[in-house]
């Protein structure tokens, strides 16, 4: 049944299953983009503390990722910082209450529930890149209803390394992110060279969202600014799709009913993709580092 909401928001909805990606503004309150930026402000000045990565989540990996290649005190190059919403009173409020949240409901649900979530920074002459990947390859799940909503921190212009996504990929097939064996985290060369003319750059205003399918091909390039772009990386699924895999950002948040109710039922779709690596690396840019090598 269509809610008052549900109609409301349909063309958004139309955008969606068409483009699989939705730009939508103020998808934060202002207090909730304060406290986080006040909280990740504190994290990044903690950072200048430490000369390699720190931390630890359920797993035992580093929650706070640092490029050693350039992180010091004077440049600070933290890069990730898993799960926040663990240790984060303000990431957890934004995690289970937020505008996109309601339209991700929506879009898949009633029922949905939490999945993962992460703080992405590009510091200044850090030279933080993402190559393009699919996100689902990393979280396969028994249907593909998968949502990755990108809230901005900052000001996102296309000189700070935008989220740039190719129109439609959610709907063509499941790129190999393995290569002569290795887990790299990201699609060949060639897949990235026949799509890169297609891609459509996420700009914004600071507390705006991108929500974005797990199937949808992007990356990113580097900050060329003398000024921050951090992103709060909120994963969200259908709540009757079951991992097929450990969740690669292993919490205790996971599994967390943030819309409906719990139905312990199981809803499958009829798909093919290679199963991840399991990550050795603080993060997932330490699995895209291998490309080149890989590729040699």
């Amino acid at each position: 049944m269509q809610t008052k909401n549900t109609l409301k928001n349909q063309d958004l909805i139309d955008q969606f299953h068409r483009d699989g990606y939705i730009f939508l503004e103020k998808a934060l309150t202002e207090p909730q983009l304060l406290a986080v930026n006040n909280q990740l402000l504190s994290w990044v000045d903690e950072s200048k503390l430490h000369s390699e990565s720190f931390g630890k989540i359920k797993d035992g990996r580093p929650r706070f990722d640092v490029d050693t290649k350039s992180h010091s005190a004077d440049t600070p190059a933290l890069r990730r910082i898993t799960s926040p919403a663990e240790i984060s009173d303000s990431c957890l409020d934004v995690v289970k209450d937020n505008s996109a949240l309601d339209l991700v409901a929506d879009i898949f649900g009633p029922n949905i529930k939490h999945w993962t979530n992460k703080l992405n920074l590009k510091l200044p002459s850090s030279g933080t890149e993402v190559k393009f990947h699919q996100d689902f390859p990393f979280e396969p799940h028994s249907n593909e209803d998968i949502m990755t909503v990108l809230f901005f921190l900052d000001d996102v212009t296309l000189e700070n390394g935008p989220l740039e996504v190719v129109p439609g990929s959610h709907n063509g097939p499941l790129y190999s992110l393995w290569h002569d064996g290795v887990f790299t985290g990201a699609v060949g060369s060639e897949i990235e060279l026949a799509n890169k003319g297609e891609t459509v750059s996420c700009t914004g205003r600071a507390g705006s969202a991108c929500l974005m399918h797990s199937k949808l091909l992007h990356g990113s390039s580097s900050n060329r600014t003398k000024f921050p772009r951090s992103l709060y990386i909120v994963s969200y699924t259908a709540e009757d799709a079951i991992p097929l895999t450990e969740n690669p950002l292993p919490s205790d948040l996971d599994g967390m009913i943030v819309r409906g109710i719990k139905t312990d039922t199981v809803r499958c779709s009829s798909y093919s993709v290679e199963l991840p690596e399991y990550p050795k690396e603080v993060s997932f840019f330490g699995q895209q580092d291998k490309t080149k090598s890989s590729m040699m």
